[in-house]
């Protein structure tokens, strides 16, 4: 299991917690900004951030690893390497909804971890857990390498992640880096504002 320092040290060298100015997805903005899909560049840091959330669900009887597309479909991989278990993800249908295509099926009692890079609202995760459920799977729980919800949100399963980060955003009018006038502001996300 990794030290929170590693944790740290892996998320800044794989540019995935980067510090400056930013402009949020929310039009907040922000001194920090998580970049999570950059962890799956290199294995050596998926590899180390995957086989530590495995092992926070080890004692959890694991059967499945499910992520939401596009976001957490290597992530689902590396960590049912980890759990020694079989993997696949859920995307949206031609109605937006979260759905299992490419004949994967879950069976009823089938003990399912939810994975999913970041955590900010939750939604995807949620529609994820609803699907599951009313295929007869059990979700024994959800795993993030980031939440960058402080703690503050109740999936009514077990939830961990490997990271929690704490980050500051203002409104625009009250962002104290704007206000200081020294940094541009990046709009790094990968969704249109």
């Amino acid at each position: 299991m990794l030290k929170q320092e590693q944790i740290i040290e892996i998320l800044k060298e794989s540019g995935v917690l980067m510090e400056g100015h930013f402009q949020l997805t929310s039009g907040r903005h922000s001194d920090k900004y998580l970049q999570c899909s950059k962890v799956f560049k290199n294995t050596k840091y998926s590899e180390a951030l995957c086989s530590s959330l495995a092992e926070l669900f080890k004692d959890d009887g694991v059967e499945l690893v499910i992520g939401p597309a596009l976001g957490a479909v290597q992530m689902a991989y590396e960590v049912s390497r980890h759990t020694k278990t079989e993997n696949f993800f859920t995307e949206r249908d031609e109605d937006g909804k979260m759905t299992l295509r490419r004949g994967f099926v879950i069976e009823p009692g089938q003990r399912v971890l939810v994975v999913e890079d970041v955590v900010t609202t939750g939604g995807s995760v949620k529609e994820v857990i609803e699907l599951i459920e009313n295929l007869g799977g059990l979700v024994v729980g959800v795993g993030s390498i980031v939440d960058r919800t402080g703690g503050n949100i109740d999936f009514e399963v077990p939830y961990k992640a490997v990271y929690t980060a704490d980050v500051s955003s203002w409104e625009p009018q009250d962002c104290p880096i704007c206000k200081e006038g020294k940094l541009e502001l990046v709009k790094p996300g990968s969704r249109k504002i």
